[in-house]
């Protein structure tokens, strides 16, 4: 393994999520702790094998091929797991010229789950309440609208709702809405038929007949492109759908919980999202509140992110008193996913078992406004040298994006697009990478 795929593999605990690097000779290279978490399987003997079942004819193949990232719902090959996998992949570019593979994996379908398990923590008035709130709407049948900032723990929050539903005993199936492209969505929600599009193998069930008689929950649903908007609100109403390619009609009873940090209401003033659908959807609207708005809540989850820690380190993680003070002082723009973020960091910096106030650096770029003015076109130049503060990955990105600058002449909605995220999301990743 090369010098720079080594340093590579040491900036992979930091990602929350299962995470994979691919070589060109479509081998694997490295995986991260979460992965050997999510999937009960030791690293060891998964690096170097093949990259899937299909390996010569895949998604993996197809990136060496074309270099353009991509995003989708796949089912994990026989080495790893046979579950449902919402999977983004983009090439990684070292200072060197030499192009590898990072796919990130998330779960798309999670069973229910006992009400001990680690979920939602908390215990300032803001947490009971939102905690009470969503007893309220887990025992009510009514669809469930969560709003928040982005970190929140909105998805956490929907489990909890499917945990104590009469839904709990099925599925809770993850849908999110910023992969669904005009061509993804259908296929992917509702399924499709062997042989009804180019690359259609086989039938396919989509996450309505995964949900049947369990959650589905719809994330970023303000992400979801408004040509695909009715055909989601015919199937919510009705509870009847055909996969794509079929002419039978089918049925599913599907508890449909949604999240969003968007205004959806604004947005259907602007035009951009259906006004039937958000009715539709937001019959039991609950407000996630921001870290900002709980910080007694703040050395709970420390407590609790640090046993998740030490479990990986091997050793048991504490604290110090001025440590917690300056996480404790913090804003936490970045919310929840931002302080766990923080103390992963914070675990790898420093030295022994106890983290201190040197240990603890926050994320650049993460107290800019919500409601700073996105302009409609970027203007940039290809990062040339590293910059000394970026790490090897972000680096990576920065080449990717500002290569994707120059392709579509800094149009911001062409750059979102093929990266299969927002505007708002891009404009940020441009501010934390120095490159606006």
């Amino acid at each position: 393994m090369s010098q720079s795929v080594f340093k590579l593999e040491s900036l992979l605990e930091t990602h929350e999520q299962p995470f994979v690097v691919i070589g060109p000779d479509l081998h694997v290279l490295a995986v991260n702790q979460a992965w050997e978490t999510v999937f009960g399987l030791a690293r060891e003997n998964f690096i170097g094998q093949p990259c899937c079942n299909q390996q010569g004819a895949c998604r993996h193949q197809r990136m060496f091929q074309t270099l353009e990232p991509y995003a989708g719902i796949f089912t994990g090959d026989e080495q790893a797991t046979k579950m449902l996998l919402n999977v983004r992949g983009f090439p990684l570019l070292t200072a060197d010229g030499r192009v590898y593979l990072g796919e990130s994996q998330s779960l798309l379908v999670k069973p229910g789950s006992d009400d001990d398990q680690p979920g939602l923590i908390g215990k300032s008035d803001a947490f009971i309440g939102l905690k009470t709130k969503l007893q309220q709407a887990a025992v009510t049948p009514a669809p469930v609208l969560l709003l928040g900032e982005t970190g929140t723990g909105k998805e956490l929050a929907a489990e909890f709702i499917h945990r104590h539903s009469q839904y709990a005993h099925g599925e809770f199936v993850i849908a999110d809405c910023t992969v669904f492209g005009e061509d993804l969505f259908e296929s992917e929600l509702f399924g499709h038929e062997k042989g009804a599009f180019t690359g259609a193998a086989s039938n396919k069930k989509g996450l309505f007949e995964l949900a049947d008689n369990g959650t589905l929950f719809l994330d970023e649903i303000g992400e979801l492109p408004f040509s695909q908007q009715a055909k989601l609100l015919r199937a919510l109403e009705s509870g009847q759908f055909r996969r794509v390619g079929g002419t039978a009609t089918l049925n599913a009873s599907v508890r449909v919980v949604c999240a969003t940090h968007r205004n959806l209401a604004e947005m259907v003033r602007l035009g951009r999202f259906r006004e039937d659908l958000f009715y539709r959807l937001s019959v039991f609207p609950i407000n996630i509140p921001p870290l900002r708005e709980r910080k007694q809540d703040v050395p709970v989850l420390v407590d609790h992110f640090l046993r998740q820690l030490s479990l990986i380190r091997g050793g048991q993680l504490t604290i110090g008193r001025s440590a917690l003070i300056k996480l404790m002082q913090h804003n936490w723009p970045g919310n929840i996913r931002e302080l766990r973020n923080c103390l992963q960091l914070a675990s790898g910096l420093c030295h022994g078992n106890t983290i201190q106030e040197a240990d603890i650096h926050f994320m650049r770029g993460a107290a800019d406004s919500m409601d700073t003015v996105i302009p409609d076109r970027v203007e940039a130049e290809p990062v040339e040298q590293p910059q000394q503060s970026m790490t090897m990955l972000e680096q990576y990105e920065a080449n990717f994006i500002a290569g994707l600058i120059k392709k579509y002449q800094g149009n911001r909605k062409l750059i979102a697009a093929e990266m299969n995220i927002s505007e708002r999301t891009l404009y940020r990743k441009l501010n934390r990478l120095n490159l606006n």
